[in-house]
């Protein structure tokens, strides 16, 4: 886990309290399914819950969760409309939501300037939320890090799979070398058992403390769950369609730890 290709630092920009950044590095590794259903265990808890779509080019939060926005990302990038105007609410979730515009590969490359005034925007928004969820896409460009670097928290969602454990280091890697002191957390997603989940974050977490000389915390392991497919094929959040499953469950505790669990540092 130590070839992560080699980005010069960005500057450093300002980061929101109330931003959480989902990533992976690697696709197919749940990532939007957990930012769904953290936007409602958090709404559940009272949260006024905002969920962006980052995923610039690839977006499906609004597939996972059965919308047909008006407006999206992509209108809000090519000038049609502001950001405020492309919020919708998803009533039976309890969150709003921010969609992107899926199949739209070009959203992924946006210039520099025009990038920045969209995380501007997202900014100004969020003091709207007690959370902001944002669902960055897969890889490590540019898009993906910056985005990233807006949160104060950020979940490296990770399953056992090699490819994807290299994938989580190497996101790690680069978004430590953009901010020391970045929060970041793990997600085992997933896994068979709770225990397995465990052998599966100390194996990135050896990496981490070997080659970065950093101990992000496991912020919780979420086991594999038929119910989970389920819930994804009906366009309902498992939390409505299936309160009770071990995804659930896990999801719940996840949310229930996020504000004691503290970065871990050597």
């Amino acid at each position: 886990m130590t070839d992560a290709p080699m980005v010069e630092p960005e500057e450093r920009q300002q980061t929101a309290a109330n931003m959480l950044a989902v990533a992976s590095g690697k696709g197919g590794v749940g990532k939007t399914w957990l930012s769904v259903t953290l936007s409602q265990a958090l709404a559940r808890q009272g949260r006024r819950v905002l969920l962006f779509d980052g995923d610039l080019g690839l977006a499906n939060v609004d597939i996972q969760l059965g919308l047909h926005p008006d407006n999206d990302l992509g209108g809000v990038l090519d000038g049609s409309y502001g950001l405020k105007d492309a919020t919708v609410a998803h009533p039976s979730g309890g969150f709003d939501v921010i969609a992107g515009r899926s199949g739209t590969g070009s959203l992924a490359n946006i210039p520099a300037g025009r990038l920045q005034q969209l995380m501007d925007d997202l900014a100004a928004l969020s003091p709207a939320y007690d959370r902001v969820i944002l669902d960055l896409g897969a890889g490590l460009d540019r898009t993906v890090r910056q985005l990233a670097g807006l949160a104060s928290t950020g979940l490296v969602v990770a399953t056992d799979e090699p490819t994807s454990l290299t994938d989580a280091y190497a996101f790690i890697k680069l978004a430590h070398m953009q901010d020391p002191k970045a929060d970041l957390r793990i997600v085992v997603n997933m896994a068979t058992s709770p225990a397995e989940g465990e052998r599966t974050y100390a194996t990135l977490l050896k990496a981490c403390e070997s080659f970065l000389k950093i101990s992000p915390p496991l912020a919780g392991v979420i086991r594999r769950d038929s119910k989970v497919k389920d819930s994804i094929r009906h366009q309902v959040p498992i939390l409505t369609r299936h309160p009770n499953s071990e995804a659930a469950q896990d999801i719940e505790a996840l949310v229930n730890r996020l504000d004691s669990t503290k970065p871990g540092r050597r």
